[in-house]
């Protein structure tokens, strides 16, 4: 029996060993984030690096907003989304240029006060303006009415900060003969009274107009001659572009927004900065195209006058309304990915490194934190321990954080030095700065740390297309549902 037994299981091992082996199992579906990832490599990404250094180079060195290589930058940027396919906006926007300070005063009895320039685009006369000053009987100065009689010539009108815009204020001053207005304002917590200065106001201010506080009022108050009142301070208006694009597909009320800064500095063709966090998301625009087979809908944005005050994100935010808000799910923002002491930073949405002194943890919008997670989690793969970069107020997140939008993103650092521990983390020069050609004519695609950018970029597309199949999950965002933002008002 046991001889038959043994018999009958060397046949069957026979037969197993015989037969055709058996099919694999069926791999595992990729993910579009490591689909996408695997796509944005560092050839793809320099080769956009090296059109922005041809248009510096033709473009006397620099890509600065305003300029011809600005310009260029953005006609280069929109033709290669058109060719995948994108619908491309390029909306202007006006931003004010301070090209001369000046030294604004009021001088009263031989004393001068300060005084802020409310009329950008207007000053007075060199030297100055010297007159009477008049007061409304009802101090707003809001009506022609509030004036008993006319002004005096070369009058200076003194009126509160209440009731109306400074616009409305200066009309009515005019109306009744005044050469100047100064209006006393003293800024509380939140700064000037609502409505004061409406949207656009000193495109409408048309005579000298400056703000004092209650010092300048009382000398005002006890002067027995005309007073002066200085205002050169010279600010010229500027028209520049953003550059936006969406995904034909995905959902559009939980939108994925992704940014990075086009212009560079005057000194320099910015090809790090910005360069080359602009070439990690044109290249995962063209990876991913116009029509992907996401969930989610993404919006692909190059800002204009970054470097000059985020002109263009900040114009971009409070242009939209509630709605239009509430429909954006996240922003990313890719600022500086290819330093050539790189470090591997991650935006602290968490708020587990050292506080920030712009931004405190409870303005943090909820979600940032998984945001943080999902970018550390792609370094730590890649083979780089993430570290945390403190949120500020100088990057174009920040006004999608003050709209209570999640953000995240990462950079390989700038202006501060590499530690030891960092040298010995992420190799590189200990006690040299993260890009030592940070604003100046060296920032050139020859000092781009290519590794440092194949990661970074992957990176980027690697966030990207989690984010657009999915905003769920415990590295997730709130639901359109749970979202209240209010519309910005400048």
């Amino acid at each position: 029996m046991r001889a038959a037994a043994t018999a009958l299981l060397l046949a069957v091992s026979v037969l197993v060993a015989c037969s055709p082996s058996s099919p694999p199992p069926p791999a595992a579906p990729q993910s579009l984030a490591d689909e996408l990832a695997a796509k944005v490599t560092a050839d793809g990404m320099f080769v956009h690096l090296k059109k922005l250094q041809d248009i510096a180079n033709a473009n006397k060195g620099n890509r600065a907003e305003g300029s011809p290589g600005f310009d260029a930058s953005v006609d280069y940027v929109a033709q290669v989304l058109r060719d995948k396919g994108f619908d491309v906006q390029t909306p202007a926007f006006d931003r004010l240029d301070t090209v001369a300070e000046g030294n604004p005063a009021l001088s009263v009895a031989g004393r001068n006060f300060p005084v802020d320039q409310a009329s950008l685009l207007v000053q007075t006369p060199a030297g100055g303006l010297t007159g009477p000053v008049v007061r409304p009987a009802k101090p707003a100065g809001c009506a022609v009415t509030d004036y008993a009689a006319p002004a005096p010539k070369r009058a200076i009108a003194v009126v509160d900060d209440t009731g109306c815009s400074v616009v409305d204020k200066q009309n009515a001053a005019v109306a009744k003969g005044a050469a100047a207005l100064l209006v006393v304002s003293v800024p509380g917590r939140n700064g000037s009274p609502p409505g004061l200065f409406n949207s656009g106001y000193y495109d409408q201010l048309t005579v000298p107009v400056g703000i004092i506080g209650s010092e300048g009022d009382a000398a005002l108050r006890r002067a027995t001659a005309p007073v002066r009142l200085t205002l050169d301070t010279k600010t010229v208006k500027l028209t520049s572009r953003n550059v936006l694009a969406q995904t034909k597909t995905g959902d559009t009320h939980n939108v994925v927004v992704v940014g990075a800064h086009l212009d560079s500095v005057l000194a320099g063709p910015g090809i790090n900065d910005n360069g080359s966090g602009v070439a990690a998301v044109l290249e995962t625009a063209q990876q991913l195209g116009s029509s992907p087979a996401a969930t989610n809908a993404v919006r692909f944005a190059f800002w204009g006058a970054e470097e000059e005050g985020r002109n263009g994100s900040i114009d971009y935010v409070f242009g939209l309304d509630r709605d239009q808000l509430n429909d954006i799910a996240l922003y990313l923002n890719f600022d500086m990915l290819g330093s050539p002491n790189a470090g591997f930073f991650t935006y602290d949405g968490d708020q587990s490194g050292p506080p920030s002194p712009d931004v405190a943890p409870d303005e943090v919008p909820v979600g940032s934190a998984g945001i943080e997670r999902t970018l550390a989690g792609y370094l730590n793969l890649a083979g780089k321990r993430p570290a945390d970069t403190p949120l500020g107020a100088r990057t174009d997140d920040s006004p999608f954080l003050i709209a209570g939008v999640p953000i995240g993103g990462m950079t390989t650092g700038s202006i501060q030095e590499k530690t030891n521990v960092q040298a010995r983390l992420w190799g590189g020069k200990p006690g040299v700065t993260f890009d030592p050609n940070y604003h100046s004519a060296r920032d050139t695609i020859e000092n781009v740390d290519r590794a440092a950018l194949a990661i970074m970029g992957a990176g980027v597309a690697s966030a990207v297309g989690s984010y657009a199949q999915s905003i769920e999950g415990v590295n997730g965002v709130p639901r359109l549902a749970q979202r209240h933002r209010a519309q910005l008002r400048p």
